[in-house]
């Protein structure tokens, strides 16, 4: 019987930070390895894992003890729309896995599959906290509120503030100490998911609206006759 592949969600609750080890190219990818110890727990190939927010599949795991080595093969597409492309040998990067029915859901539904990345404008402490500004495309903008939710590298994060180009989030010491966010600087990209149910609200939205009259095309006006019963 053939396998059928079912959607992965995850919760945007960084569970680590892996650090990577190696990035190849293949004859159809590129193979990006990682240093794990929580995520890797476990871990079969196969099974998914967020890496700064991107779903990746498990294609290969190696090593035993307290680190293991997870290997995983990013498409071109994957690899130019994500901020995976800008990490070095040693980077860190945010790993979760993914959601189980029984997990439970502390931040909100995040699909693995990133839009587009933003530029961070602004970073910096501000009291005991950290201001985080992410400037990002249009298209993207376009589902940033207010109060909203939205995954950065994989994080799961509250809008604090809305212009027409960013948005701002502001980030709690623990946030900054666990996450690869500590390595971020001014003018780093970002993986950017906007949140899933305001994609879904905008299509909706799209689809109800009435089609583009064509050109010369005027609507018949309504008569009686098309009103009666």
């Amino acid at each position: 019987m053939r396998r059928t592949l079912k959607p992965k969600m995850f919760t945007g609750i960084v569970e680590e930070t892996g650090t990577v080890k190696r990035i190849e190219p293949t004859a159809k990818s590129i193979r990006l390895a990682v240093i794990s110890t929580t995520c890797a727990r476990g871990t079969k190939i196969g099974e998914s894992i967020a890496v700064n927010g991107c779903c990746l599949t498990v294609v290969g795991a190696s090593g035993r003890g307290g680190s293991r080595l997870l290997e995983f093969d990013l498409l071109r597409e994957t690899w130019d729309r994500t901020n995976l492309h800008a990490v070095g040998i040693g980077a860190a990067v945010n790993l979760e896995r993914s959601l189980r029915a029984a997990d439970r859901l502390g931040g909100h539904f995040v699909t693995g599959h990133i839009d587009g990345t933003g530029e961070i404008t602004r970073w910096e402490r501000v009291g005991n906290d950290w201001v985080l500004e992410v400037a990002a495309p249009p298209e993207m903008m376009r589902y940033m509120i207010f109060k909203g939710a939205v995954a950065v590298d994989g994080i799961s994060l509250t809008v604090a503030e809305v212009t027409r180009k960013t948005f701002r989030i502001w980030i709690i010491p623990h946030t900054h100490q666990v996450t690869a966010l500590h390595e971020r600087s001014v003018g780093d990209l970002v993986n950017i998911e906007p949140d899933l149910l305001g994609k879904y609200v905008d299509q909706f939205l799209a689809l109800r609206q009435p089609p583009p009259a064509r050109a010369g095309h005027r609507p018949r006006r309504r008569t009686r006759d098309d009103t009666a019963e």
